[in-house]
């Protein structure tokens, strides 16, 4: 049975789950963690995207984000490629670290982010790794500690998971402690490692309790949520596959998009491509790298290379181009 692509859309929360190949070891020494963190980290902070928890393994990790400029996929890509290589290069091996795709589970977020932040977070103590829960504070490569203010970095989003505790930094962080550490006795939850209806019932007998009493939901592997929520992730991802058919069957290819965008801005194609830099060249091709990527669904990978450009700064031009599309009313398709 084929894949079924991924779901994403900016602003879309996702439990990211990646394993060794046949469940080796993915870190080996304390540079290792060091490398992949700084390396993620950068992209985190570079693409805007939002990160609430994460938890390093021996082989495998977790990671709960929240999609900004750039595709989950594309920034799982750029991470992983990057830090196969250097491990690879570290320790003198060779072939594939990681086994298969990573997993990505949309998911939905007012009943799931804080169970997911608590599921993440209690990882290194339901594998032993840590001693006990007073151990997992002083666990450096999982973001609890980070939350409860005993590590820092700039990359994790810790006042947001505190702000869901209350105002009060002191007695939100001890809120915080109490509900992680509730958790505890809870074991593994598969509810909350893959999409599903199943799973986003809770298992075969909330599903059977749900349909005895007439409620029929709808499910999909690929997301983590009740019937409701699934049925608008779907619709949305729908409408911009037709939406990106529809300006394909429409002759829209980058040389048109590049062609309106120079009509509204007054910029020409030649102009946004050569190499010089100003106020208005930007402005356009911001415009142009926000619509390619947004409308049709060309990846921020050939735009760095049609612009010559670091994916940094494609990322950075994705955001410039959606606020002056916004702030401006310019529309693509022309009637």
């Amino acid at each position: 049975m084929p894949r079924q692509a991924r779901i994403d859309a900016p602003g879309a929360l996702h439990h990211i789950i990646c394993r060794g190949i046949n469940r080796q070891r993915i870190f080996s020494e304390d540079g290792d963690y060091t490398l992949f963190t700084e390396r993620l980290g950068t992209l985190i902070i570079e693409s805007h995207t939002r990160c609430f928890a994460w938890a390093l393994m021996t082989n495998h990790f977790h990671l709960l984000l929240r999609t900004g400029n750039v595709s989950i996929s594309d920034l799982m890509k750029r991470l992983l490629t990057y830090y196969a290589v250097h491990y690879n290069r570290r320790h003198r091996r060779v072939g594939h670290l990681f086994q298969n795709r990573f997993k990505s589970i949309l998911c939905q977020q007012g009943p799931y982010l804080l169970e997911l932040v608590r599921y993440i977070h209690l990882n290194p103590l339901r594998a032993q790794i840590v001693a006990d829960y007073p151990s997992l504070a002083r666990y450096p490569h999982c973001g609890h500690g980070a939350i409860l203010g005993l590590q820092e970095n700039d990359w994790h989003d810790t006042q947001y998971v505190l702000g869901l505790f209350g105002s009060n930094a002191a007695d939100a962080k001890g809120r915080y402690r109490e509900f992680v550490r509730k958790g505890i006795g809870m074991g593994k939850r598969p509810d909350l490692t893959g999409g599903g209806l199943l799973r986003s019932q809770g298992g075969w007998a909330g599903l059977k309790v749900n349909r005895r009493a007439g409620d029929y939901q709808k499910g999909d592997e690929r997301i983590l949520g009740d019937g409701d929520f699934v049925n608008e992730v779907l619709a949305q991802a729908q409408e911009r596959m037709e939406n990106r058919f529809r300006l394909a069957a429409e002759g829209y290819d980058f040389e048109k998009l590049l062609r309106r965008v120079s009509q509204i801005t007054q910029i020409t194609p030649q102009q946004m491509l050569d190499a010089q830099r100003d106020r208005a060249r930007t402005n356009a091709r911001s415009i142009l790298c926000y619509w390619a990527t947004d409308q049709l669904g060309i990846t921020q990978n050939r735009l760095s290379d049609i612009f010559k450009l670091t994916q940094s700064a494609i990322s950075h031009a994705v955001r410039r181009g959606r606020e002056l599309v916004e702030k401006n009313g310019y529309v693509m398709r022309q009637d």
